[in-house]
C-alpha cells in the first residue's frame, strides 16, 4: 500500500510517500480500505517529534478514516465486508488500508460523504469525551469554545448548539467569527481585536459561562478563571500557548472551580468505544438529519500530505482538512 512516513521530526517537508504492506487485522480488528482521511493537530506534534506513538500504535501519522470494510479479526462481528465506515484510530490513518479496532469503529452517517465522514471522529470522539463527560455540560448551560474555526471547534460549537446548549466562541478574524455564528454560536469574539473576558461578562450578564474548553493554556488561564461562573468548570485540550500558567487557588476555593483536562490517544478501546456508543446514539442522528453538518476547509491527495500540513500551521483554516485517498 501506499502511505506517508515522518522521514524524520521536522518541518512539512519531512512527510514522504513511501510504500509498505498492507497491515493485517487482529482478532477485535477490522481493515479499513481508506477513502480519506482527517489531518489533525497532533499529527502536527507527532511530525515535529513531540507527540510519541503509543505502545503498538501505528508510526504513521493519521488518526481519523474513512471507507470500506475489507477484512475481519477473527473476533470482529459488528460489521461486515463492504460496509461503509468511519473510525478513530491511534496512528495509521495516512495510508490506502487501515486496521482500528471494531469498538472504535461507527457505521458512515446517511447523507455524508467518505471525505466528510473523515473529519468526525478525532474532533466528536474529543468535544464529546470532555465537554459532556468530563467537564458535565448540562441542559440550559453554557460553553465557551476557545478556537472556535478549528476542526475542534466546529464540532463543538455545532455538537452544543444542537444539544440546547448557549454557546460562545472566540476567533481570530472578522470573518471567522462570522462562521461561528453561523455554525450556531450566540456570539463570535475577536480575540485580535476584544477582551473575551469583557465581552463574557457582558453577554452573561457578569455571570460567567458554565464550561470553557481549551487548546490554548499559557497565560489565557487566569482569564479564562475569572470568565467562569461559580461552580464552573475549565477543561484543557491542548496548550498553543504552552502547558505552564499562574493560578489563583484562592479563586478556585472560594467559587469551586474545576481545572481537568484529557489526552484521547493513549487511552484504552474501552473506553474509546463507550465514547463512540454514545456518538451513534446521540449525535450520529443529528447529524444524519442535518442539524449538525461537517465543516471542510480544503481537501488535498495522500501524496500532498505537507501541504496540508503547512496550511494546518497557517491556521488560515476554518473546519477540517482532509486527505483524499
Amino acid at each position: 500500500m501506499k502511505c506517508i512516513e515522518i522521514s524524520t521530526p521536522g518541518g512539512p517537508e519531512v512527510l514522504v510517500l513511501a510504500e509498505r504492506p498492507a497491515p493485517a487485522p487482529e482478532a477485535n480488528e477490522i481493515l479499513v480500505k481508506v477513502a480519506a482521511a482527517g489531518v489533525n493537530r497532533p499529527d502536527v506534534l507527532q511530525r515535529l517529534g513531540r507527540y510519541p506513538v503509543p505502545p503498538g500504535a501505528s508510526d504513521l501519522p493519521g488518526l481519523e478514516i474513512a471507507g470500506e470494510v475489507c477484512a475481519l479479526g477473527s473476533a470482529a462481528t459488528k460489521f461486515k465486508i463492504g460496509d461503509k465506515v468511519c473510525a478513530l484510530v491511534s496512528g495509521g490513518g495516512y495510508a490506502e488500508y487501515c486496521v482500528a479496532p471494531q469498538e472504535q469503529v461507527l457505521p458512515m452517517p446517511k447523507g455524508v460523504s467518505p471525505v466528510e465522514a473523515a473529519s468526525l471522529p478525532e474532533t466528536f470522539f474529543t468535544v464529546w469525551s470532555n465537554v459532556y463527560d468530563r467537564a458535565r455540560l448540562a441542559p440550559g448551560e453554557s460553553l465557551l469554545v476557545q478556537g472556535g474555526t478549528s476542526g475542534i471547534g466546529v464540532s463543538a460549537i455545532q455538537l452544543a448548539a444542537a444539544m440546547g446548549n448557549r454557546v460562545f466562541a472566540t476567533a481570530g478574524s472578522d470573518e471567522k467569527c462570522a462562521a461561528c455564528v453561523r455554525l450556531g454560536a450566540e456570539k463570535a469574539i475577536n480575540y485580535r481585536t476584544q477582551d473575551f473576558l469583557e465581552e463574557i461578562k457582558a453577554a452573561t450578564g457578569g455571570r460567567g459561562v458554565d464550561v470553557i474548553l481549551d487548546m490554548v493554556g499559557g497565560d489565557y488561564v487566569p482569564k479564562e478563571l475569572k470568565c467562569l461562573a461559580d461552580d464552573g468548570r475549565l477543561v484543557f485540550i491542548a496548550f498553543l500557548r504552552g502547558p505552564k500558567t499562574e493560578l489563583d487557588i484562592n479563586e478556585l476555593m472560594r467559587r469551586r472551580l474545576t481545572l481537568t483536562g484529557s489526552t484521547l490517544r493513549p487511552r484504552p478501546v474501552e473506553f474509546k468505544g463507550a465514547i463512540a456508543r454514545n456518538l451513534r446514539e446521540k449525535i450520529w442522528p443529528l447529524i444524519e438529519g442535518g442539524k449538525i453538518k461537517p465543516v471542510i476547509y480544503q481537501t488535498f491527495p495522500l501524496a500532498q500530505a505537507g501541504e496540508a500540513h503547512k496550511l494546518m500551521e497557517s491556521s488560515q483554516h476554518i473546519g477540517k482538512i482532509v486527505l483524499s485517498v
